[in-house]
C-alpha cells in the first residue's frame, strides 16, 4: 500500500489554499458577535455553574466525565476568572459581575472552527476531490445547530470535535502502510482521540462502538490475506489492542485523576456520594472514635443507601399528622444529628455516669435527641408526603425530664451479611456494624428514601418507620460515638482509606444510576423519530426582543438524511441482485460507494439508534454526532456521483455550487436564531420552513425600529430583563441539594 496522508503539509498548493480560506471563512462564521447575548444561556446554568466549582474546588456530580469542564475551567481562570459567579438562571447578566464568559465561549467555538478543515482532511483521505471536500467542509460550516452549540459555554462542540478528530486519524490510519512510523501515529492518535470523545460524554462510547466495529472487520479481512503472516497478525492485533484499548483507557481515568485532584472540597455533590468517599474530602474528614457504642453514648446516625445523610431532628413540628417534632435525613454535619442511647429504665444522668454497657444485637433502646431532650418516636400515623398505609410517622416526642413511652422503643437488628466480620456481628461498633431499628410496638423498621419534604421541612429528606420497605433503604450505621466513662485508650475506629479505583468506579456508578434517572419530560424535549427530518429544535434564551432557538440547517439535515437512504436501498438493491446472480461487487464503483460510504453510514447509525434504547431526557443536539457522518456519508456519496454519472467538471462544478448555495441560503435565514440577532415578526413567520417548528415569533416586533436604543432601555426600564423563564430552561435537572435550615441553601446542579 501506498501512503497517503492528509496531513496539512503534505497538501498541494490549491488544497492548502482552499483549506485556509475555509478556515478563515470558518473563523468569521462562529465567532461572529461571540459575546452575543451578554447573559447566561440554556445550559450554560449547569457547564458555567461546573467552572466556578472547579477553580472553588467545591466537590460536584455529573453526569458527564470531566474534560470538556475542566478545558473550559482553565481558559475562564486563565482569563481571572474567580469562580464567584454562580450561573444560577438563564438571562443572568454576564458583564456587571466581570465575568469572561467570551474568554470562556472561546474554548468550544475554537474547537468548533476547527471540526471544518478537519472535515476537508477526512474526506481527502476518503479520496474525495477538492471541490466536493470543500462542499463537505461548508456544509459542516453552514450548519445552524453546529454553529449554535459551538457559540456557547456546552460540552457538544468539544465531543463533536474529538469525534471528527477520531474520524481523521481513523481515515487516515486505514491508508497507511502497515507497521511505518505513520500506521503507528495515526493508530495512537485514533486511540487518543477516542480517549478524549468519551472524557468529554459517554456519547464517545458510540465512537469507539464504530472504531471496534470497523477494527473487527479489518481483522477478519486480515485473516483471510494469505500473505499476511501469524506473526504479522499477532502484531497487527497487539497494536490494535494497544492504541484503541489501552491508551483510551488511561486518558479516561488520567481525566478523573484530575478532577479528583482539583475537587477536594465538600460541595453540593458529595451527598451523591458513599461515606467512604466524602471522608476523602476537606472538613468531611472524621477523627477517630471509640468502636464500642454503650448505652449513655452520644451517637450519630448515618443512613446506608442514599449516601449517608444523617438522621436529624430540629425545633420544628409537622403541620399535619401527629404535629409532633419533626425527624428527617439532613446531608451535612451539624449538632442537630446528636442522640443520646437509653435503655428502658435509665435516664440521661445515669446512662452518662454508669460504666459503659456495650450495645449488642437484640437491645432494646430509646434515641433522645441531644438539643431538644425528645425521643425518637413512632405511631400509627401516616407520614407527611408517602401515605401509604405500611409506612408511619417518625417524629421527635416528650421533653425534659419525661421518662418517654413505650412508642420510643426500637430494638437493634445487627445484620451480619452487612457488618464487618467478627465483633461488629454481634456488638454495635462504629462504622463497622451495620443494623436496622425495628419499632418494638408496630414492628416497622427505620426507614428513609429519596422523597423530599416539603419547604416546611426545609426540603430535607422523608424518615419514614416502614413495615415492606426495601432492605437497603432500612440499614443504618454509627459514625461518631463519644462516652465520658469510656477509656481514653480504647480502640478506635475510622472509615477506610479510599484509593483512586474505588473512587473511580464509584463515581462512574454514580453517574451511570443519576444518567439514568433523568427521566421527567422537559419543554424542549424530543424523541429520537424526529431528529433525521428536523422536527423541532430548543429555545436556548430570549431577552430584549431576541431569541436563541438551536435549529439545524434544514437544508444540510434533509440532504445527509436523503443520503442515508439511498445508501439503504443501494444496499437492498445490490444484495437482491447478488442473489440472482449478479456480481455488481467487482466493479471498483460499487466497491468505493459500498466502503467508504458505508463506514459512514455505519457511524451515523450507532451514534443513533443507541438512543432509542434510553428512557431518559433527550434533545436535538444529541443528534449532531450522527448528524457528522451523516454529512461526510452524503458528500462521499456526491463525490462518487459526480466522478462515475456526472463526469463532466463543468457539471460537476455548478452542481456542487448550486447545493452550498442552497445551505447558505438557508444558514442565512435562520441566522438571527443562531446569533440572537434582532429580527421582525414576520421575518421570523416566513422563516419557519417546518410547522412543528416551535420558536416563537411574539418575541420579535413588527418593526426593526423597535430595536433603537431607546426602545430597548424603556423596555427593559419596565420588564427587566425579559426572559422566557416558563419556556426557557436547562436541559436536565439532577437531584437538587438537601438544603436545610442550619446553612445557607447551596446552588443546584
Amino acid at each position: 500500500m501506498t501512503s497517503t496522508s492528509t496531513k496539512f503539509s503534505t497538501l498541494p498548493p490549491k488544497d492548502k489554499a482552499a483549506i485556509l480560506s475555509i478556515t478563515g471563512l470558518a473563523v468569521l462564521v462562529r465567532l461572529y458577535k461571540i459575546w452575543q447575548p451578554s447573559s447566561v444561556v440554556f445550559d450554560e446554568v449547569h457547564f458555567g455553574g461546573f467552572a466556578s466549582k472547579y477553580i472553588k474546588g467545591r466537590y460536584f456530580m455529573d453526569v458527564h466525565p470531566p474534560l470538556a469542564k475542566l478545558l473550559i475551567t482553565l481558559v475562564g481562570y486563565l482569563a481571572g476568572y474567580d469562580g464567584n459567579f454562580d450561573f444560577k438562571d438563564i438571562g443572568k447578566d454576564y458583564i456587571e459581575d466581570g465575568v469572561p464568559y467570551v474568554a470562556m465561549r472561546l474554548l468550544p467555538a475554537t474547537l468548533g472552527v476547527l471540526v471544518i478543515p478537519l472535515s476537508f482532511l477526512t474526506l481527502k483521505a476518503y479520496g474525495c476531490t477538492s471541490l466536493t471536500a470543500s462542499l463537505g467542509a461548508l456544509l459542516v460550516l453552514f450548519e445552524n445547530a453546529l454553529t449554535t452549540q459551538s457559540r456557547f459555554i456546552l460540552l457538544d462542540s468539544p465531543l463533536v470535535f474529538f469525534t471528527a478528530l477520531t474520524a481523521y486519524a481513523w481515515s487516515n490510519f486505514q491508508n497507511q502502510p502497515a507497521f511505518q512510523s505513520s500506521w503507528y501515529w495515526y493508530l495512537f492518535l485514533t486511540g487518543l482521540s477516542l480517549g478524549a470523545t468519551v472524557s468529554v460524554k459517554w456519547v464517545g462510547l458510540f465512537t469507539i462502538a464504530w472504531v471496534g466495529v470497523t477494527t473487527i472487520s479489518g481483522l477478519w479481512q486480515l485473516l483471510g490475506d494469505l500473505s499476511v503472516t501469524p506473526k504479522q497478525y499477532a502484531k497487527h492485533f497487539f497494536w490494535r489492542a494497544v492504541f484503541l484499548i489501552i491508551v483510551p483507557v488511561i486518558f479516561y481515568m488520567l481525566m478523573f485523576g484530575i478532577h479528583f485532584i482539583c475537587l477536594v472540597n465538600p460541595g453540593d455533590g458529595d451527598g451523591f456520594m458513599s461515606s467512604d468517599f466524602q471522608a476523602t474530602l476537606n472538613n468531611k474528614k472524621m477523627a477517630d472514635t471509640p468502636a464500642d457504642v454503650a448505652f449513655g453514648s452520644h451517637i450519630t446516625i448515618r443512613h446506608w443507601n442514599t449516601q449517608g445523610g444523617y438522621l436529624h431532628s430540629h425545633d420544628h413540628l409537622y403541620p399535619g399528622g401527629s404535629k409532633q417534632q419533626q425527624v428527617t435525613l439532613y446531608p451535612h454535619k451539624d449538632d442537630n444529628n446528636l442522640w443520646l442511647v437509653e435503655n428502658s429504665t435509665e435516664v440521661e444522668v445515669e446512662a452518662r455516669t454508669l460504666p459503659p454497657i456495650y450495645l449488642k444485637d437484640g437491645d432494646v433502646i430509646k434515641l433522645q435527641h441531644v438539643k431538644t431532650y425528645r425521643r425518637l418516636h413512632s405511631h400509627d400515623v401516616r407520614p407527611p408526603v408517602t401515605e401509604a398505609d405500611w409506612q408511619n410517622e417518625v417524629s421527635a416526642y416528650g421533653y425534659k425530664g419525661f421518662a418517654g413511652d413505650a412508642n420510643d422503643n426500637f430494638r437493634i437488628e445487627i445484620l451480619e451479611s452487612k457488618s464487618k466480620p467478627g465483633k461488629a456481628q454481634e456488638y454495635v461498633r462504629a462504622i463497622e456494624t451495620k443494623f436496622r431499628l425495628i419499632h418494638t410496638i408496630t414492628g416497622c423498621a427505620l426507614f428513609s428514601h429519596k422523597v423530599k419534604l416539603p419547604s416546611w421541612a426545609f426540603e430535607q429528606q422523608e424518615v419514614t418507620c416502614s413495615k415492606q420497605g426495601t432492605l437497603p433503604n432500612s440499614i443504618w450505621y454509627i459514625e461518631y460515638n463519644e462516652h465520658p466513662t469510656i477509656p481514653v485508650d480504647a480502640e478506635k475506629v475510622n472509615y477506610p482509606k479510599v484509593g483512586f479505583f474505588k473512587k473511580f468506579a464509584e463515581l462512574q456508578k454514580v453517574m451511570w444510576e443519576t444518567n439514568a434517572g433523568l427521566i421527567a419530560a422537559h419543554n424542549w424535549d424530543s424523541r429520537p423519530d424526529a431528529w433525521p427530518y428536523l422536527r423541532r429544535g430548543i429555545n436556548f434564551w430570549i431577552k430584549d426582543h431576541r431569541q436563541v432557538y438551536l435549529v439545524g440547517n434544514v437544508f444540510v439535515w434533509w440532504l445527509s438524511t436523503a443520503g442515508l437512504v439511498i445508501y439503504a436501498l443501494f444496499k437492498i438493491m445490490t444484495i437482491l441482485r447478488w442473489q440472482r446472480g449478479y456480481n455488481d461487487y467487482s466493479l471498483p464503483s460499487v466497491q468505493a460507494f459500498s466502503g467508504k460510504v458505508g463506514t459512514n453510514v455505519v457511524a451515523w447509525a450507532l451514534h443513533y439508534f443507541p438512543f432509542y434504547l434510553m428512557k431518559r431526557q433527550l434533545f436535538l443536539h444529541h443528534y449532531l454526532p450522527a448528524l457528522y457522518f451523516a454529512i461526510l456519508a452524503v458528500v462521499v456519496a456526491w463525490d462518487l456521483f459526480c466522478k462515475h454519472v456526472l463526469r463532466q467538471k463543468a457539471i460537476t462544478t455548478v452542481a456542487t455550487i448550486g447545493l452550498l448555495a442552497i445551505a447558505v441560503y438557508i444558514f442565512v435565514t435562520l441566522s438571527p436564531l443562531t446569533y440572537g440577532e434582532p429580527w421582525t415578526k414576520d421575518e421570523c413567520e416566513n422563516a419557519r420552513l417546518m410547522k412543528h417548528w416551535d420558536f416563537d415569533c411574539n418575541t420579535f416586533p413588527t418593526d426593526m425600529s423597535s430595536y433603537d436604543s431607546s426602545s430597548i432601555a424603556n423596555v427593559s426600564s419596565i420588564n427587566g430583563s425579559i426572559v422566557g423563564e416558563s419556556s426557557t430552561t436547562s436541559s436536565f435537572q439532577l437531584l437538587e441539594d438537601v438544603s436545610g435550615d442550619e446553612v445557607p441553601p447551596r446552588d443546584e446542579l
